[in-house]
This record gives structure tokens, C-alpha cells and sequence, in this order.
């Protein structure tokens, strides 16, 4: 019988861990940590995701501003509000919202915000320190899937791991996770993509497969083996005539094919995607802690 990774949960448990951190800092008379975020236009899945955030951070006692720009801001103009969020000792995390308008260089951006403030764990300078191993920031949802690992005690070390998807966000940061030198590392692993040709043939042998693709329902029954751990990280908006709205999300995995060949498995909803905004949270008290 598979285990679900009950990633509502452990968020929940991290945020009461965050919340109490932040409680003393502040029975102490230190400084509440600060995250900015920058929201360039008005993409509707983004000022969902930056709300969710606005709300989680209130909940555990972190101070959020969300800075709004017109989709027609010049990329000088976007520039220079980094530059000022960077001077600004108040603020000790920043994000700027992804994706960006067209016109807009999101690697001028990414390079432009302090590495010292990049909770989001994307400037060049937090990825270098991550691939050897240093302290970093590291982008929030591979830390978050790394941390379900952890809590559900699943081992990785001397195990065989599939990462399906080579994206900078997701598949590239969590595959060098997952082979560090580490408690929840040390594992053999294999990137895929969608020019490799074999895939089901590598993730049916694979002990822990992350499924990263961005394609609903990719992961059949076929391509896992008997007690393989699966993360779903996909996430895909479907319509559907047994919801209210009409719609319903689902993953990258094909859950109730997968579900019984595994020993654990996330689902979708409630699976890596609670982790992500709790390891955005982490990041920023960490950033505060460094300031301190």
C-alpha cells in the first residue's frame, strides 16, 4: 500500500517552526524579516501566486510588500527599482515575479537583484554556490521537494533517480540536489528530457522518479517499477464535469495507474506545490538571520 507525501502538512509543520522563530526575534526587539516581491503586468496565474505568498507570509509573522508595474515598464525602470530594493537595509528578501514581458531580459533581471536578497535562489552566484556544495539559496521548489524527502525519511543515498524535465527552475537544481554529497544526496541520478529517447525504459528502474514536464498525466504505470517513490511536480488546469468550476488540476503523473505501484507518491493538488511558497518563507528568515 503506497504512502501519500502530504506536502499541505509538512508546510503547515514549517510554518508553525517559521512563525515560532519569528515570534522571538520579535519578543526580543529585532528586526521582523522583510520580502519584497515585484509584479511586472497582470498575469493572472502570477497575482494568484504572489497573493498565496502575501498570505503565507502574514501568517507567520513576515512583513510582505508587493510592488506592482505596469507591463509597459522599460527594463531601465525595472532595473533601477531592483537597485533601489538592493540599497534598502530594511529589505532582506526580493523576488521578481516570472514570467516577464516579452521586452524585458529575465537574465538582466535575475543577474540584477543582490545575491544576498535572491530568496528565489535564481542569480548565477546562489546556483554556483549550491552545484559545489556552499550555502546558498536554493530556488524553492527543489529545496521544497528535498525537505518532503527529508521528512518522510525516504533514503536517497545509493539509489537510482529518474528527473524528468531539465528546466533551470525544477529538473536541473533538483538533480544536483539529489547528487551532493548530503543526508538527502548521494544518489545516482539521471536528467531527462524531451530529446532523450528512452525515458520509460530509465524511470522503470529508477528507485525515486521526479516528474517535471509540464505535461498532464506523463507518467504512466508502465514506466515505474514496484515500490518506486514518485514526485509529481507538474501542474495542469483540465476541464472536468464532476467540479464546480468546471476544471480541475492534476499532474504530470497518472495518479490512480502510478498510486499502486509505489511506496510514496504526491498528489496534486497538495503535494510539492505547498512546499514551494514555505520554502521561499525559509529562505527569507534565513536572509534575516545573515543580516542579524
Amino acid at each position: 500500500m503506497y504512502q501519500i507525501i502530504d506536502g499541505k502538512k509538512v508546510a503547515n509543520q514549517i510554518k508553525e517552526e517559521i512563525a515560532a522563530e519569528v515570534a522571538d526575534i520579535k519578543k526580543k526587539g529585532g528586526k521582523i524579516p522583510h520580502l519584497v516581491a515585484i509584479l511586472v503586468g497582470a498575469d493572472g496565474a502570477s497575482e494568484t501566486y504572489v497573493s498565496h505568498k502575501e498570505k503565507a507570509c502574514e501568517t507567520v509573522g513576515i512583513k510582505s510588500t508587493v510592488v506592482r508595474m505596469m507591463e509597459s515598464v522599460t527594463e531601465n525602470e525595472l532595473l533601477e527599482k531592483i537597485a533601489e530594493f538592493n540599497r534598502d537595509d530594511d529589505i532582506d528578501g526580493m523576488i521578481v515575479q516570472l514570467p516577464l514581458p516579452d521586452h524585458i531580459s529575465e537574465h538582466r533581471v535575475i543577474e540584477a537583484v543582490d545575491p544576498k536578497k535572491d530568496v528565489d535562489g535564481f542569480h548565477p552566484a546562489n546556483v554556483g554556490r549550491m552545484f559545489i556544495g556552499l550555502p546558498s539559496y536554493v530556488s524553492a521548489t527543489p529545496a521544497g521537494i528535498i525537505e518532503l524527502l527529508s521528512r518522510y525519511k525516504i533514503e536517497t543515498s545509493g539509489k537510482s533517480c529518474v528527473v524528468i524535465g531539465r528546466s533551470n527552475i525544477v529538473g536541473k537544481p533538483v538533480s544536483i540536489l539529489l547528487s551532493r554529497k548530503t543526508s538527502r544526496g548521494n544518489a545516482t541520478v539521471t536528467l531527462c528530457h524531451s530529446r532523450t529517447p528512452n525515458i520509460a525504459e530509465l524511470s522503470s528502474k529508477a528507485d525515486i522518479i521526479i516528474v517535471a514536464m509540464g505535461k498532464a498525466g506523463f507518467l504512466t504505470a508502465d514506466m515505474v517499477k514496484e515500490g518506486a517513490v514518485v514526485i509529481d511536480v507538474g501542474i495542469t488546469r483540465i476541464r472536468s464535469d464532476k467540479t464546480k468550476s468546471g476544471w480541475k488540476l492534476v499532474g504530470d503523473v497518472a495518479f490512480d495507474e502510478v498510486a499502486p505501484k509505489c511506496s510514496f507518491i504526491t498528489p496534486v493538488p497538495g503535494g510539492v506545490g505547498p512546499m514551494t511558497i514555505v520554502s521561499l518563507l525559509k529562505n527569507t528568515l534565513m536572509a534575516s538571520r545573515m543580516e542579524r
